[in-house]
């Protein structure tokens, strides 16, 4: 023992000895160590801060706000930046009232950032959903704030809360004493009751958009030290969709993933995403119609690391942007583009048509739930990639029945027809992009061609020309025929659809033209026109109008019976019977039977029927 000091010298951290090392201080994801702190550092939410800038302003302070967004806007973030807001007092200042400006920690702005403020109550709805909590915040309200000017009431997750609980809130919230504000938190909007709603001012905070969000990642590299590649930020904007957290979160694991430095290929490898410049090769090769060549890249992407799923999202979202590039002016401006992506797919925007865009984009979207619920989902995307090739630049109906007509006149009048694309080695479909300076040939699909098949023998001069064959089919001269034919050929749901749906404009044979009833079925014109083609043998064209045309065969019926009805009741002896027996009512009305009629149905049943032979008296 020391005499000097009274201590045991070994004893750490007393005289003698070296200070410990400080303990390391734990390291913050970079979602937390960046949090906004004022509504400067609130990015993408400049509409919002203005609002609240100029309501504090103006002393028009509501009572509740209803912040709501998809994740990782910034809503909780921007509720405590509010109740700071609300309470802000510097120190050593004069009393100025809330203020969205804050230059520099006030006196209860720690606190409130570090969520332990006794005026700043936080409440997470999705573990506290019951109205006994609800019960505690309003029994807690009546008290004034503690040290602050407010007592904030922040309730994140809001809509998870029971119907009882929000019923519980109605009138506390519509009508709170003067000390108290509520901050309302939530990712399900529709979920929130309106009379909720109505009682709070609404903000929706909106996504990020890709180029500040990008500047942000790129702000926060240069504070930490870390380099980072421009596509690799802009791959990571892309997969957080505007959610800054999501983006925070994405580039600490691209730090850590590659060890300090952020680059393209990491990460891509980390996403599990496809190098942009060969979604682009791809993209060409499937529009080319060159399956082996889309076969063999979509495969190397697979065995690099690449979902084939994500490569058919990939995909799908080149094609959206080759169709805005071709519609929208300034959108290769956009700064979260790559170089190839930029350059390449301007130049397919400049050759492929509209129509095929949009036809790529229909198939890779139903191809994508097919994709990642298959069990073999590379052999899915192969599938997907075989029907994107052989339909990318199949012709509309519209442009088929067109190249048909004219290689039918084509054929008849004697002029060689159309000239038809040339096929691949395979019989595969043609190509229609060019790559470089080298122009590739864009031919659709292989299509039935239609050929003439020359006449080597030649008719005598004077052998009149035979006319055309007549229709075997029957003659419908009345749109009633039409419908008399569908009932013949028991085609009962086109009948009824006949009598039903259609308010006839014109009828010859050969053409119906008729306005569709207000929830006819979309597909009565192209089911009526086959129906004919099959029954008469000929070709009808149907057409739906919007002129008014005449009531339907069901209406007429339906005013005919009415009337039947009405002149029935109008009759004498109808009337003396109807006021003889009060209740009495109209069912049913029957034309009479001619009598000749009557007299062959009574001569029918007595021959039906002979009259009993006659019997003993006693019998009887």
């Amino acid at each position: 023992m020391d005499e000097t000091h009274g201590t045991f010298p070994d004893e750490p951290g007393l005289p003698g000895m070296p200070a410990p090392e400080p303990a390391a201080t734990p390291y913050r994801v970079l979602a937390r160590k960046y949090r906004p702190q004022t509504f400067d550092d609130l990015i993408g939410q400049g509409a919002m801060v203005r609002t609240l800038a100029n309501a504090f302003a103006a002393n028009r302070i509501p009572q509740a706000w209803m912040l709501t967004g998809v994740r990782g806007v910034g809503k909780t973030t921007t509720a405590r930046i509010l109740a700071r807001g609300l309470n802000y007092v510097r120190s050593g200042q004069p009393e100025t009232g809330p203020t969205v400006s804050m230059p520099e920690l006030g006196l209860h702005c720690q606190a409130i950032m570090e969520s332990r403020h006794m005026d700043v109550l936080e409440m997470d709805a999705a573990s506290h959903t019951g109205i006994d909590d609800v019960r505690g915040i309003i029994d807690g309200i009546r008290y004034s704030p503690v040290s602050a000017r407010y007592k904030v009431y922040i309730v994140d997750e809001v809509h998870m809360l029971s119907e009882k609980a929000f019923n519980a809130f109605l009138k506390t919230l519509e009508e709170p004493p003067p000390h108290a504000k509520f901050v309302f938190a939530t990712t399900e909007i529709r979920k929130v009751p309106v009379t909720i709603l109505s009682r709070c001012q609404r903000f929706d905070l909106r996504r990020v958009e890709a180029d500040v969000l990008s500047a942000h990642l790129k702000k926060i590299c240069a504070a930490e030290a870390v380099e980072a590649e421009d596509e690799a930020l802009a791959a990571i904007t892309r997969a957080a969709e505007g959610s800054v957290r999501d983006a925070l979160s994405l580039l600490d694991q691209a730090i850590s993933h590659g060890a300090g430095a952020v680059t393209a290929a990491g990460v891509r490898d980390m996403l599990g995403l496809a190098d942009r410049s060969r979604i682009v090769d791809l993209f060409e090769a499937v529009m080319r119609g060159d399956v082996p060549a889309a076969f063999a890249e979509l495969r190397a992407q697979y065995d690099a690391g690449a979902d084939p799923a994500v490569v058919l999202s990939d995909l799908a979202g080149f094609t959206h942007l080759v169709t805005r590039l071709k519609l929208v002016q300034g959108a290769e401006a956009d700064p979260t583009l790559s170089e190839a992506e930029r350059v390449r797919g301007a130049q397919f925007a400049g050759r492929l048509p509209v129509r095929a865009l949009s036809r790529a984009w229909q198939i890779l979207l139903k191809a994508l739930p097919e994709v990642q619920a298959a069990p073999r989902p590379l052999a899915a995307a192969e599938m997907a990639i075989v029907r994107l090739a052989y339909a990318a630049d199949l012709p509309t109906p519209d442009e088929a029945l067109r190249q048909l007509r004219a290689d039918i006149a084509g054929s008849e009048g004697g002029a060689p027809p159309a000239s038809r694309p040339s096929l691949g080695r395979d019989g595969g479909p043609g190509a229609m992009l060019s790559h470089g300076s080298a122009a590739l040939q864009m031919a659709p699909p292989p299509r039935p061609a239609l050929t003439s098949v020359p006449v080597t023998a030649s008719l005598p001069e004077a052998a009149p020309r035979p006319a055309p064959a007549e229709p075997d089919g029957p003659r419908l001269r009345r749109f009633e025929d039409v419908v008399a034919q569908a009932e013949a050929a028991r085609d009962i749901a086109l009948k009824v659809a006949l009598e039903r749906d259609v308010h006839l404009v014109r009828f010859e044979e050969g053409r119906i033209e008729f306005r569709l009833a207000q929830g006819g079925r979309a597909t009565l014109a192209n089911d009526l026109a086959r129906a004919l083609d099959a029954w008469t043998g000929r070709r009808w064209v149907v057409a739906v109008s919007k002129d008014e045309g005449a009531p339907t065969l069901a209406e007429n019926v339906r005013q005919a019976e009415q009337t039947r009805h009405q002149n029935a009741a109008a009759h004498p002896l109808v009337r003396e019977v109807l006021s003889r027996f009060p209740g009495a009512q109209i069912v049913d009305v029957r034309d009479k039977a001619p009598e000749g009629d009557l007299t062959d149905l009574a001569a029918g049943a007595a021959a039906a029927d002979p009259p009993p032979e006659e019997t003993d008296d006693e019998d009887a």
